[in-house]
């Protein structure tokens, strides 16, 4: 094995017992096989602890480790995060939803395509996904991601899905260091934090992932880009831009982990921000304060003149 190929998944799991065997049946099945995975239970009421403990017991000498504690549900981003600070920090971290199904050379991709980032550099892999009803029906893809992928962008929308999201030694360390915002999710803020600090994003055009839409998904993804946007339209402004603020005041107040040109965008965002329209004009001007499609960055810029 090459050097830093051993790869700890990270698994919060939270009444995931009508898909969990079939996730778990994918991770057995990958390709690259130097992998433990590390989880907690955040309050489950159903057979996921006993469905987990069962897994243990048959997946191999010290494949699974039980970070269970008496915490009891803290929603998933702590939860996440929480595994996150207690795994080794020599591995790559890959983040795992209960009720996905990964395709054989997931890990495979993830670790090759972060061996290429420079050592002692930040790196984040993330991947497409095929879009999977309850019982795996094919939906469609997950769309291309159009780059750069850097920050500010990375203020405007997460497009690191976490079900795909590797990370390399640096950036774990990154986040176990970093104190998140209230109002975040793990997938986002790890790919805030890794562009904001200069580290270096990997996006996998190959799909990696059957990320299954159902009643229960934590986040999922909209059916179609016209649902996406109506969906947004329809909550509004102050969601996003409490957050948006809540991102930015968490990065400010952490300023050494932040590349300069990081600390000078963020800066003239607040500036707009505080200091009034002109200001805000200003802040939009920037090159890379965009969203994925033309028609996301008028709304988004739309939200922050009004917010």
């Amino acid at each position: 094995m090459q050097s830093g190929s051993d790869v700890a998944i990270l698994l919060s799991t939270r009444n995931g017992a009508p898909y969990l065997a079939e996730q778990l049946d994918s991770l057995m099945a990958q390709s690259h096989a130097e992998w433990q995975v590390f989880w907690r239970d955040d309050g489950s009421h159903d057979d996921t602890p006993s469905l987990m403990r069962r897994f243990a017991q048959t997946a191999g000498q010290g494949r699974i480790v039980d970070l269970n504690d008496d915490a009891g549900h803290v929603g998933i981003t702590a939860s996440f995060l929480g595994l996150l600070r207690r795994a080794p920090r020599d591995r790559i971290v890959a983040f795992a939803d209960q009720d996905d199904v990964w395709l054989p050379d997931k890990l495979a991709r993830g670790v090759a395509g972060l061996q290429s980032v420079p050592a002692g550099q930040p790196g984040l892999y993330c991947a497409r996904q095929h879009l999977v009803s309850a019982d795996l029906s094919p939906i469609r893809t997950s769309p291309r991601l159009k780059g750069p992928l850097g920050f500010p962008k990375s203020m405007t929308q997460n497009v690191a899905t976490g079900c795909t999201v590797m990370l390399n030694a640096q950036a774990t360390a990154l986040l176990a260091g970093a104190r998140e915002p209230d109002r975040t999710l793990h997938d986002w803020w790890a790919y805030l934090l890794v562009t904001a600090s200069g580290g270096q994003v990997l996006a996998d055009e190959t799909p990696t992932v059957m990320y299954r839409q159902h009643s229960g998904n934590a986040v999922g993804v909209p059916v179609s880009p016209a649902r996406r946007a109506w969906g947004a339209l329809r909550r509004g402004p102050n969601a996003f831009m409490d957050t948006f603020r809540a991102h930015m005041e968490a990065l400010q107040s952490q300023q050494e982990l932040l590349s300069l040109q990081a600390r000078r965008d963020l800066a003239l965002i607040a500036s707009g921000l505080h200091d009034g329209w002109p200001k805000r004009l200003q802040a939009l001007a920037r090159p890379g304060l965009t969203r994925q499609s033309w028609a996301e960055t008028q709304l988004f810029r739309l939200w922050f003149l009004l917010g």
